[in-house]
């Protein structure tokens, strides 16, 4: 009758401690641990004490946390290289704080020596972490699984039975099933030995070199980097250089020859809202459709780009951010004479698009004493206009009742004194306010077609019935993002096969018995506990018992052994059994 027998083990064998330690190891590529009680280390040794602690994995770990939490103060905190007039207002704000801040380097987190300095450990940290690992994995590719331990009975999954089966008969049998199995197995002496599930390891390569690609792509994004705005009126075009943008901020290692050569023209901007219900006033359709160009090239192509469906142009990136309406509006002089006409770009303030923005006319008025002064008009711009009595406010994106606020002012615009400053507000600070027959500011709602005229006749503004829509763009190129994307899910892959594929080893021992019976010894070791080794263990016992069956003990009735059961699988003495 077969049995299923658990193995005692011998706690003072020393020798059979060493065996069953030859028999587990390498189940990882992680190095060994240092032993306890070293003697006094030399400089030598505090060297080498320190590389093996820094790349642990322990050690890759805490600073890859330290890496995220130092990128926390960066996304809160405005930086020099992002917004500079933000960095500018906070110092103004807090007079105490900022100077803590500059000496800590918060306003330049991703290029401050601290951030740097747990960038380049961690970058240190990974590679040296992963190329000793990788040789020893190689190392073991290439041989073979160890043999068989001495003593089965100590692991922690074991098996036995006896059979009549000659015993190369069972290793050949065992062999062969390991193999269907995917175990790459071999005869060693009178057993065969077997090992499965080398993808953990290479899941856990794949994850830390997936972390290095990750930050060399961060690095390389962050160095050549480029982001600009310009907003472009319908029927105007962009053209990719630096003196096109509207504002522009770059890697430090970003130049001008890095732009894309391309260029665009917008020829409408197409946009419809819902007209009721809740969620009234939201864009339905939101598109701006261009003619562009690559290069030299004169051949140019029709395209449409919709918010999250970019103009891809080499490594560029065309996205359209933001849209608004551009008022056409004609300011004639004392004598008539059109001293401007063009359309006026405003910015939206809420949802409704009620926009304003400036008009500034350079030469456009004489006063009394005959000095030419400079005209400036502060402009609000109301789409859908809720009648007198009204706020001033747009009730409804889209153009169903449009009216152009208007206040007239004259005197000095500041633009000749220098000193850079918005296209869309009016600096009043030299400037006077038309006054009418009361000595009020002049101020009037104009509807398309209808014109203001100017006290003392200073001239006048009309507001034309064209109304132009404006679009804006936001041309992004980052480098590298493709290969962070590629890194990312390769490091998910990695975790994912490290955490949840087990390394273990597998023996089957097919001795001749005292009696001249076979005995068949099986047995598992796992990198950790599990209860998949003894599941698979017995899954493939049960398997070889079909082919090698059990055979009755010398004690037993031979009547009994057709009803034995098939061999189980048992926990050894002194082992946990998952």
């Amino acid at each position: 009758m077969s049995e299923t027998k658990t193995g005692a083990p011998d706690t003072t064998s020393a020798a059979a401690d060493e065996d069953l330690g030859a028999a587990g190891s390498q189940l990882s590529t992680a190095p060994a641990e240092d032993a306890p009680n070293l003697p006094a280390l030399g400089v030598t040794g505090w060297v080498r004490w320190f590389w093996r602690q820094l790349t642990s994995m322990r050690v890759a770990l805490l600073l890859l946390l330290l890496l995220s939490l130092g990128a926390i103060p960066g996304s809160l905190i405005p930086q020099t290289g992002i917004d500079e007039t933000k960095v500018a207002e906070f110092r103004k704000a807090h007079e105490t704080l900022a100077p803590v801040y500059d000496k800590l380097g918060l306003f330049h987190v991703y290029s401050s020596v601290w951030f740097s300095a747990i960038y380049i450990l961690l970058f240190v940290s990974l590679i040296g972490c992963i190329i000793p690992r990788t040789w020893q994995f190689v190392g073991q590719l290439r041989g073979r699984p160890p043999g068989a331990p001495k003593r089965l009975t100590r692991l922690p999954a074991y098996t036995t039975w006896r059979t009549e089966a000659e015993p190369e008969q069972v290793r050949e049998a065992a062999l062969a099933l390991l193999k269907k199995r995917r175990f790459r197995a071999h005869l060693a002496g009178d057993a065969v030995a077997a090992e499965k599930g080398y993808l953990r390891e290479v899941g856990n390569l794949a994850f830390h070199i997936a972390l290095i690609v990750m930050l060399i792509a961060f690095a390389w994004g962050q160095l050549f980097k480029s982001e600009g705005n310009k907003l472009v009126v319908e029927g105007d075009g962009f053209s990719n250089t630096l003196t096109q943008y509207d504002d522009f901020k770059s890697g430090s290692l970003f130049t001008q020859d890095d732009l894309d050569p391309f260029s665009f023209n917008l020829k409408n901007f197409v946009g419809s809202y819902e007209p009721s219900g809740p969620n009234r006033g939201t864009p339905r359709v939101y598109k701006a459709d261009l003619t562009y160009s690559v290069g030299s090239s004169d051949q140019e192509k029709k395209t449409t780009i919709e918010v999250n469906e970019p103009l891809e142009i080499g490594d560029s990136k065309v996205y359209l951010v933001s849209h608004g309406y551009a008022p056409v509006v004609t300011v004639r002089d004392g004598k008539g004479k059109i001293v401007y006409q063009d359309a006026v770009p405003l910015l939206p303030l809420d949802g409704n698009v009620t926009s304003t923005g400036a008009i500034k006319v350079m030469d456009g008025y004489r006063n009394a004493k005959g000095e030419r002064e400079q005209l400036g008009f502060q402009a609000f711009f109301l789409p859908s206009y809720g009648g007198a009595g009204t706020a001033v406010v747009s009730q409804f994106p889209a153009l169903l009742n449009p009216v152009l606020n208007l206040e007239a002012y004259h005197g000095d615009l500041g633009v000749d004194a220098g000193i850079p400053q918005s296209v869309y507000q009016l600096d009043k600070k030299n400037l006077k306010g038309f006054k009418d027959a009361k000595g009020a500011q002049v101020r009037e709602n104009l509807k398309p077609g209808e014109t203001m005229k100017l006290p003392n006749g200073a001239g006048s503004i009309t507001f034309e019935k064209e109304i132009k829509e404006w679009a804006g763009f936001q041309v992004a190129r980052q480098p590298g993002s493709g290969w962070a994307l590629a890194g990312s899910l390769a490091a998910i892959f990695g975790l994912a096969a490290s955490l949840f594929i087990q390394r273990r080893r597998v023996w089957v021992r097919a001795t001749t018995g005292s009696d001249g019976v076979t005995v068949v010894e099986m047995a598992g070791l796992g990198r950790s506990e599990s209860a998949k080794v003894p599941e698979e263990l017995g899954d493939l016992a049960g398997i070889l018992y079909e082919q090698a069956p059990g055979a009755p003990d010398p004690d037993d009735d031979p009547a009994d052994s057709a009803a034995s059961p098939d061999p189980q699988v048992a926990p050894a003495e002194g082992a946990d059994s998952k």
